[in-house]
């Protein structure tokens, strides 16, 4: 792989706080992430904003404006996650499809490569910029763009499962299957609007759970412990 679009869950850097960040967790993403970054390849980067705000759960406020304070939880996760990868010895930058001030730069193809190109680690924050889409879309998105390799899933949990493993402990996880079995069996690997993205892109997807030790070099590696979503 040269070049990867590594999905990081909100909810996964909190570790088990719930909410806010974990900072050794973070710390041993962006060591992870440093290790693959030395070896050549270029990553991208988003990230969910799971650990402040779920929009989807709120019963009185309107869609639209839930939907802008997750964009905003985005932007903010990726900055505390760019200033953790520059304190290990990585150089990024954060584009957003919205104006933040000077905190971000306006999103582009042509900017992305231009950072990629001079070894920076690029965070894709602030969502697709629009309401009804989430951050699955968003990577989703960004990777098919940007033209990356494959899409990294770095989840709360190790893989897909043909159903929920915290309410049937019997679910049977898969090592493989192909991105017409997610959309098929309406497998909850990332929503549907990804799902078909995926699929239309020929977007193959790695999906681990993040705080297994090296998930994150592993899925690179080829010593990959999770399940592989292929197109």
């Amino acid at each position: 792989m040269k070049r990867v679009l590594l999905k990081l869950s909100g909810e996964a850097l909190a570790g088990e706080k719930k909410m806010g960040f974990d900072e050794p967790t973070v710390v041993k993403v962006a060591n992870q992430v440093k290790q693959i970054v030395d070896q050549g390849v270029q990553v991208g980067i988003v990230i969910g904003g799971g650990n402040f705000w779920r929009g989807r759960t709120s019963e009185t406020i309107d869609r639209t404006k839930a939907d802008q304070i997750g964009m905003l939880a985005t932007v903010m996760n990726s900055i505390y996650v760019s200033e953790i990868f520059r304190s290990v010895g990585m150089k990024t930058q954060i584009l957003s499809p919205f104006t933040c001030g000077t905190m971000t730069k306006p999103f582009s193809k042509d900017r992305a490569n231009k950072y990629f190109h001079h070894n920076m680690v690029v965070f894709f924050a602030g969502g697709t910029g629009h309401p009804y889409f989430s951050t699955d879309t968003a990577a989703v998105l960004r990777a098919v763009e940007i033209e990356a390799d494959a899409l990294l899933l770095a989840k709360a949990i190790d893989g897909v499962y043909d159903s929920d493993p915290k309410i049937n402990p019997a679910a049977v996880r898969y090592d493989s299957l192909t991105i017409q079995e997610v959309i098929d069996k309406k497998l909850a690997v990332v929503d549907m609007t990804a799902s078909i993205l995926c699929m239309e892109n020929k977007l193959p997807m790695y999906v681990f759970a993040l705080n297994e030790e090296n998930s994150v070099v592993k899925a690179i590696s080829g010593k990959f412990n999770g399940t592989v979503v292929t197109v």
